[in-house]
């Protein structure tokens, strides 16, 4: 039997694998193909810090599969140059993928007619989410718009259970590149330390990372917004990923557990159904992160950034406490607690008035979970622009904020550790004028909007 090609893209891992579990089930020797496309319309280039991640995981796949008695074939170009190239090298007359569901779907379904008009068959499959845009609608057929209903009428569907890892992979040999000379991890100057410090990128680390957070964490989910507290999962540059499914996830919350966290399961997964809602956003407006959900956000006055403020901002020197944390976590982990990233973006949107695309993008850039629907999603819930949006009118105020969540100090004490000495600086801005300005700003805009 000739050759199968299963081609990764965001479902770094072995164990249920939909389009690998396929090829092994075919017979026959398989090519493990990674194929990195920065190049093709609808691609979104990867920012900074999920380049190192991609460097780990693409790394521990490898030696995973090597385990297999084979390796991960690398590539890179445009994906409607270079896989029908390779399917013509191997002789190979299937290829088999997990589908995605932004833009860069419009490439996988002419690569597929074009596969299958040469008589290669090319399948897909559901791996990365619970349930499929096009299977929740609304009664009349559109999408819904709306987060709760959304997850009431996911939750309807059946979830299929996780497929195991292969017990057995044949492998094809195919010539790749070296993953060392994509240059995908920082070097002059190297900023990763605190990446490598926190994150251990790849299938077993995602599992480690699920169990502990349900053996040790999930009984403290009721208290997931205090930035101090241990009580999130940091799973979501696993799935951001595929290095973990949300089938696995499903699983795992539905086993065995302490007692005490059997009552945070239900909320924890609505967390993972944002990220299902705002995939379906995403299938509907591909353009996402580039323009206003809303289109009556498009006349709002959001003004280009004050490169002096927007720098103090990025680099967690703004005078306000918990924001500067927020920055300054991101910067050394490539992460930030999930209260904190609303209260800096509202930060920057409403009390600098600057355009919620300029945060998004350097959320992209450091965030190792930078996802394409959920980054712009969650920035333009916080903007007020977005689906199931924050009203405008709801300006995170980030001192009252602190003296909620962190009413001891401790997540501002850990990152700002020159706060409430001279060295801190004041406030760049006035919150208070601020706030007032913004609700001015959003107050222009109904007026001009008219009556509905």
């Amino acid at each position: 039997m000739a050759t199968a090609i299963v081609w990764l893209r965001d479902d770094l891992r072995i164990a249920d694998n939909p389009a690998l579990t396929a090829a092994v089930a075919r017979g026959g020797p398989v090519v493990v193909l990674y194929l990195l496309d920065e190049v093709s319309p609808g691609i979104r280039p990867l920012g900074s810090a999920s380049r190192w991640w991609l460097h780990s995981s693409l790394s521990r796949l490898d030696a995973e599969l090597a385990q297999f008695g084979g390796r991960l074939t690398l590539r890179r170009g445009a994906a409607e140059e270079v896989l029908p190239a390779l399917v013509g090298e191997l002789g190979a007359d299937a290829v088999f993928w997990n589908r995605r569901y932004g833009a860069s779907r419009e490439i996988d379904a002419r690569l597929k007619a074009r596969l299958r008009e040469t008589g290669i068959e090319a399948q897909s499959f559901q791996a990365n989410l619970l349930v499929e845009p096009w299977t929740v609608t609304t009664g009349d057929g559109g999408p819904y718009r709306v987060f709760t209903p959304f997850w009431r009428a996911a939750q309807q569907q059946p979830v299929r259970a996780p497929l195991t890892a292969p017990g057995a992979l044949v492998f094809a040999t195919a010539a790749g590149d070296e993953l060392v000379d994509w240059r995908l991890r920082p070097t002059r100057p190297d900023w990763s330390a605190g990446l490598h410090e926190h994150w251990t990128p790849g299938e077993r680390g995602a599992h480690d990372a699920l169990e502990l957070f349900v053996t040790e964490r999930l009984a403290d989910y009721h208290r997931r917004d205090e930035p101090a507290i241990e009580a999130t999962s940091h799973v979501s540059p696993h799935l951001r990923f595929g290095e973990l499914s949300p089938f696995q996830i499903w699983e795992r919350l539905h086993g065995a557990m302490p007692t005490a966290a059997r009552a945070n399961v239900a909320k924890f997964l609505s967390e993972v159904g944002w990220r299902e809602f705002n995939a379906n956003i995403l299938f509907h407006s591909p353009n996402l992160a580039e323009e206003n959900y809303r289109p009556a956000f498009d006349a709002f006055p959001w003004g280009p950034a004050d490169p002096e403020v927007l720098t103090a901002w990025q680099q967690g020197r703004t005078g306000i406490p918990l924001v500067d944390a927020g920055m300054r976590e991101l910067w050394h982990t490539g992460y930030m607690h999930n209260r904190v990233r609303m209260v800096v973006a509202s930060f920057l949107v409403k009390n600098l008035l600057v355009d919620w695309r300029i945060g998004e993008k350097w959320f992209w850039d450091t965030l190792v979970d930078a996802d394409e629907a959920s980054n712009p999603g969650n920035w333009q819930w916080v903007a007020g622009s977005g689906a199931d949006a924050a009203p405008y009118f709801r300006v995170f105020n980030p001192l009252l904020q602190a003296s909620k969540f962190d009413p001891d100090g401790r997540y501002i004490s850990r990152w700002v550790p020159e706060y409430a000495t001279p060295a801190y600086p004041e406030p760049i801005v006035d919150l208070a004028e601020t706030r007032r300005a913004a609700l001015d700003a959003y107050a222009q805009l109904t007026a001009a909007a008219g009556p509905r």
